[in-house]
């Protein structure tokens, strides 16, 4: 392990973890197999450029296509990717899996990872929220608000889409590997 590795693991503990299994709510397909996925505050970030550290832990464990933004205000989804988050500042009420899904408080330290097809939307954030994303090694996103016509061809898309190869946040062991019970 390099210097920069171990730097990074080392800004990653352990944490409680939070899985849900979302179901088809008609208008958005969520994922059949795959739960949602928390880690709550297992992020041990500097006060120093954190988004960095954040990319850097993705990129580490092979989650690419880095950005740095909010939570749309809108339900959405990726049909051939899965995402990943980790909050780097501030806090937001976010809606999975539909009109109908969960509504869970993210913050600061907080890594979600969103399988292909789960719909999320953010329902109330101060404008301090920040919030690195990311993505599988060769997975990139396309845009589906669950419109008519996206279906059945987004079904057929989440159905296809590789897991990763590693736990965005804690690499080949990671707790991932259960909860997905992949991760070869």
């Amino acid at each position: 392990m390099t210097p920069v590795d171990a730097r990074l693991r080392g800004m990653v503990q352990s944490g409680p973890v939070m899985t849900r299994l979302l179901k088809d709510d008609g208008t958005f397909p969520n994922h059949k197999k795959l739960p949602l996925t928390v880690y709550q505050g297992i992020l041990v970030l500097p006060p120093s450029d954190p988004a960095a550290v954040v990319e850097e832990l993705f990129e580490l464990n092979g989650w690419r296509g880095c950005w740095r933004n909010g939570i749309y205000g809108f339900h959405h989804y990726h049909s051939n990717a899965h995402e990943v988050l980790g909050v780097y500042g501030g806090s937001a009420r976010v809606q999975m899996g539909g009109d109908h899904g969960a509504v869970l408080t993210v913050g600061c330290g907080d890594v979600v990872i969103i399988p292909a097809g789960v719909a999320h939307k953010n329902l109330d954030a101060g404008s301090d929220i920040r919030v690195v994303g990311a993505y599988p090694q060769g997975q990139g996103p396309e845009m589906c608000i669950g419109k008519a016509g996206e279906r059945p061809q987004t079904d057929k898309n989440i159905s296809d889409v590789p897991l990763p190869k590693m736990d965005p946040a804690y690499g080949v062991d990671g707790p991932l590997k259960q909860h997905w019970k992949i991760l070869r």
